[in-house]
């Protein structure tokens, strides 16, 4: 749900929208796609702590990076793993 900053209000603790404060982006946030800007700040349009969206790896909300197929390889059953074996036979 994408966050409208037309009620939006400037506080001390920052940009407060619907009671919930936002904060600005952070770098690797640049190129994303629902960046919104609020008096010459630009702010998630998804998420209010985008620094803690990035703590942990790569922001699943982002619209500007993309992961690499392949990067995990997939979980195998190994009763059905067996089974094809066999069918092969």
């Amino acid at each position: 749900m994408a966050v409208d900053f037309s009620n939006a209000v400037k506080t001390d603790e920052g940009v407060q929208v619907n009671g919930v404060v936002m904060h600005p982006i952070v770098e690797q946030c640049e190129g994303c796609e629902r960046i919104k800007e609020f008096e010459s700040a630009k702010f998630c349009g998804t998420y209010p702590q985008p620094a803690a969206k990035w703590r942990l790896g790569t922001c699943n909300f982002s619209t500007h990076t993309k992961t690499a197929p392949g990067k995990g390889k997939a979980k195998v059953n190994p009763l059905k793993a067996s089974k094809r074996a066999a069918k092969g036979r």
